[in-house]
């Protein structure tokens, strides 16, 4: 019977401790800077609404600034900026192709220190190449400290980078120029991502409490089956 208990014992010490695990990996998983669309898939050929969501990542600094470079083979000649209060954006062009866009906090507007803070930055791309099913914006995020972290990795078949460069998949061209996403979805869709986060960090969170709780009430049963 005291054997029985502590296999018991274990065993609900284990699924706390696996729940807890999944709940860290997933944080650190979704700390990446993403390209983002919120509607329906950007076209080859035509124009798209693209979604970078930039999280930070250090306890004690905030983001200043955010870079994304556009490939110049990319042959894209029009870039449009949706407005980030507290954040001024640039546009750069070489040769009348869009190559860079930066953006920089004024005072008192970076993204907050710590882990949970993130900020979006919207932008209309076009017209989108042609020839290519993916495109790779390599991205790089200046905290206040003078730390640039660059999120440059192309992917890759067999493993995720450890700082991959955010991608967004085209479609194929309808023949009308549309597939772009649109920003009047993005508070939906993000609401419903930030509600399933939240949702499983809650089942997690639970899952390890119960299995916590019951590890200590099976140690402590099998401790009185022992005195007796």
């Amino acid at each position: 019977m005291l054997s029985t208990n502590r296999r018991i014992a274990r065993g609900a010490v284990l699924c706390a401790a696996t729940a807890t695990s999944l709940l860290l990996a997933g944080g650190i998983a979704s700390a990446h800077v993403t390209a983002n669309v919120y509607g329906d898939t950007p076209e080859k050929g035509g124009y798209g609404a693209i979604v970078l969501r930039v999280p930070n990542e250090e306890e004690k600094v905030g983001t200043t600034e955010v870079e994304v470079t556009i490939p110049a083979e990319y042959g894209i000649t029009s870039a449009r900026t949706k407005p980030v209060p507290g954040w001024t954006a640039e546009v750069t062009e070489t040769d009348d192709v869009v190559t860079r866009i930066t953006w920089k906090a004024e005072d008192g507007h970076e993204i907050a220190a710590g882990t949970t803070s993130y900020e979006e930055f919207e932008i209309v791309l076009g017209a989108l190449p042609e020839d290519v099913d993916t495109l790779v914006l390599p991205t790089s995020q200046t905290y206040s400290d003078g730390t640039v972290v660059k999120w440059d990795e192309p992917p890759a078949d067999d493993s995720e980078p450890e700082r991959p460069a955010p991608v967004v998949e085209l479609a194929e061209s309808s023949g009308h120029g549309h597939g772009h996403g649109t920003s009047s979805e993005q508070p939906a869709a993000a609401a419903e991502t930030d509600d399933t986060a939240r949702l499983l960090g809650g089942a997690g969170l639970v899952l390890g409490a119960l299995g916590l709780g019951f590890g200590v009430g099976a140690t402590l049963r099998a401790r009185k089956a022992g005195r007796s």
